[in-house]
């Protein structure tokens, strides 16, 4: 199974789980914290920032912790990437490309959940974990 297929795999089984700020753990996660748990069950150690900003809209600093991350900056996305978006005008969001859709941790929602199709927001960048980078 390779690096996306896990990564793919990792994020459905986060399916569900409940919104949590901070969240790390299947108790409940934040679209940053969906991002460490999948990439870190596929295999991808070393993600996950101490502190981020994406409520403030700073796309610098997102694209930052992200390269700090381990994750590569790609031009187009592939299923178990990350999409770094743009929901509103001072804010940010990640979701994981997935077949079809994308699953994120939907802060309206209060969980983690897969919407299929295209991105509703405008997509910032694609980011994929580097030993994925050559597929």
């Amino acid at each position: 199974m390779s690096g996306a297929t896990r990564i793919v795999a990792a994020a459905r089984a986060m399916v569900g789980v409940p919104f949590r700020l901070h969240g790390r753990s299947e108790a409940g996660v934040d679209c940053v914290g969906l991002a460490v748990v999948a990439l870190g069950r596929a295999g991808q150690s070393g993600i996950g920032p101490v502190a981020y900003g994406l409520r403030s809209g700073d796309v610098g600093l997102a694209e930052r912790w992200l390269g700090n991350a381990g994750l590569v900056r790609v031009d187009q996305g592939a299923p178990g990437d990350l999409a770094l978006v743009r929901p509103g005008p001072l804010q940010l969001h990640l979701m994981i490309l997935v077949p079809g859709g994308f699953v994120h941790a939907h802060a309206g929602l209060r969980r983690v959940v897969e919407m299929p199709g295209a991105s509703p927001w405008p997509v910032i960048g694609w980011w994929r974990a580097e030993w994925g980078a050559q597929r």
